[in-house]
């Protein structure tokens, strides 16, 4: 049921999504996964992680923030379904984190060294 939130969604961080219902069998699903893949079936979300900086490996995965926007939107759907309090401090506590990691981004942006293993 949780990831039935997701259904419909095509990009989380400006990155793709694929579900799988989208294809016709698990061999086209194999070979054409991006880096969040969501299996509706399996009730499963996967997640290619960056690594290393970018400038050095290129892009290879989606970052860390996907994550937790994909966490926020999954619990700001059952939200919608069953609210309660705990549902919304989880989300306000998620929304915490989406910004501080923004303010790093765009602190590293200001200072040239974003993409970079640079401190």
């Amino acid at each position: 049921m949780a990831l039935n939130t997701l259904l419909g969604t095509e990009q989380i961080t400006g990155f793709k999504v694929n579900h799988m219902e989208d294809f016709v069998d698990k061999e086209t699903w194999e070979k054409i996964k991006t880096y969040i893949n969501i299996n509706h079936a399996d009730n499963t979300i996967s997640f290619k992680i960056q690594d290393g900086a970018i400038a050095v490996y290129g892009e290879n995965g989606c970052q860390v923030d996907a994550l937790i926007v994909a966490a926020h939107a999954i619990i700001d759907g059952l939200n919608k379904l069953f609210p309660c309090n705990e549902n919304e401090i989880a989300m306000l506590g998620l929304e915490i984190a989406e910004m501080a990691l923004m303010s790093r981004k765009q602190d590293r942006e200001r200072r040239g060294v974003e993409g970079t293993p640079q401190v």
